[in-house]
């Protein structure tokens, strides 16, 4: 079997990782490989976006399957190009893909069938958000509607705040045509819940729960990230609350894509609020979550290729069930000097080997990239993700912030407290 993996980051380097594990056999294959993917996969010089290109040489080279990491290609539409070719892909047609390209398109869709989540206005003209901000007041939350790399999103305390968050996004165009939308919504409280669901477009399979970390700073403080660390599994994430995702928000979901001819196959992430009144919808992804990637999939003991598969080829996936570990798994996020801001690249990393050889420690990089002869430097904001296995939490988090802290070049910084709710929820239950 040949499988093609587009994107090259830390969750198509943990997909990859598993895939080798499901089919050693297979012939895998990438989009431009980063530093710690050479000898797991043969690199393909194209970059995620060339959608004809790759559909080109997935056909020419005969490809079995092709996963779509990032989001990006599929707001494109390489999906809906892969099947007008009949070459089997895994992820959303670019309709469907609204659900993550479009904040304002998610929420009128949950509006309009009563999937929960919080109370919004959207806006394309900023002095009529600005004359709702006031209107409203803090606390409020603003968001660019479009694609912005998980960064275009600004929680605010207080007027002032969302006022200037107005500004940045569509007078200053912080994120580009992203922002030439805006959503105002009220700010819930409560703990995020990241959980992925695989559908085939009517049924759905819920993967195990993660809660990452999205602010740089260590206690949820600082801007907004792409992610500084996640864990699993969570324990507020009982069976009992998880039926209740399903039923409420997942089932629906995807039952309303359909019903409006979006119909959504792939992986569904849904971003989640346990507020006081229940889980409710921060937003939707159309893919596999970084970093949670790097802490669910380590934990998947069944195959994770056989209904991606399925999905991929049109096929039902209704009686497929997934067979979890035991323990839990924790990963620590290396960033560049200024991320989330301006930083540079082609840093020196040094990567003891004796590190990547520590027992239940798992390197997955993100922003990496090889020389020829062999040296590893920078390549992005976030570097590697060092995901460590353990029987708990508490545990699993130190290990991984023991290896990396050994991993060194000029400018890391990292949280030091990955799990930390999770850690005090058990102490407080010991």
């Amino acid at each position: 079997m040949k499988i093609l993996v587009v994107g090259n980051g830390g969750r198509e380097h943990a997909l990859l990782w598993k895939l080798r594990r499901d089919a050693p056999e297979a012939e895998l294959f990438v989009t431009h490989a980063n530093g710690g993917m050479h000898g797991l996969a043969t690199s393909v010089p194209l970059a995620s976006g060339e959608i004809q290109a790759i559909a080109g040489w997935a056909e020419q080279n005969a490809i079995d399957l092709t996963i779509v990491g990032p989001e990006a290609p599929l707001a494109e539409g390489i999906v809906d190009h892969f099947s007008t070719h009949g070459l089997p892909v895994f992820g959303p047609t670019k309709a469907a893909a609204q659900i993550e390209a479009s904040k304002a398109f998610a929420k009128t869709l949950m509006q309009r069938h009563g999937i929960p989540t919080a109370a919004f206005q959207v806006f394309d003209d900023r002095a009529a958000a600005k004359a709702y901000v006031r209107e409203m007041g803090g606390p409020l939350v603003v968001k660019a509607s479009g694609l912005a790399a998980g960064k275009g999103v600004m929680v605010c305390d207080d007027t002032a705040q969302a006022l200037a968050a107005v500004a940045e996004i569509m007078e200053h165009a912080a994120f580009g045509v992203a922002g030439a939308q805006v959503v105002i919504e009220e700010r819930m409280t409560g703990e995020e819940l990241s959980v992925f669901a695989l559908t085939d477009g009517e049924n759905v399979l819920p993967m195990l729960p993660a809660q990452d970390h999205k602010r740089v700073g260590e206690g949820e403080t600082g801007p907004n990230t792409g992610g500084m660390g996640a864990y699993a599994p969570v324990a507020l994430a009982t069976p009992e609350l998880m039926a209740r995702v399903e039923a409420e928000i997942l089932r629906p979901t995807i039952a309303a894509m359909a019903a409006e001819g979006h119909t959504f196959r792939g992986l569904l992430y849904a971003g989640l609020m346990l507020t006081p009144d229940g889980p409710k919808v921060v937003e939707f992804n159309a893919r596999f979550g970084d970093p949670e990637t790097q802490v669910v999939l380590p934990l998947l003991r069944s195959s994770l290729l056989v209904p991606m598969l399925a999905i991929a080829r049109g096929e039902s996936i209704a009686g497929t069930t997934l067979e979890w570990a035991p323990g839990a798994a924790a990963t620590t996020v290396l960033a560049s000097g200024g991320y989330p801001g301006d930083y540079s690249t082609g840093v020196a990393i040094d990567l003891p080997a004796e590190v990547e050889r520590m027992e239940d420690v798992v390197i997955f990089h993100a922003g990496t990239q090889r020389a020829e002869d062999g040296a590893l430097a920078t390549s992005g904001g976030r570097v590697l993700a060092v995901t460590a296995l353990a029987p708990t939490v508490a545990q699993a988090a130190e290990r991984s912030r023991a290896a990396a802290e050994r991993i060194t070049y000029e400018g890391r910084h990292f949280r030091r407290d990955i799990g930390w709710r999770e850690i005090a929820r058990a102490g407080n239950h010991a």
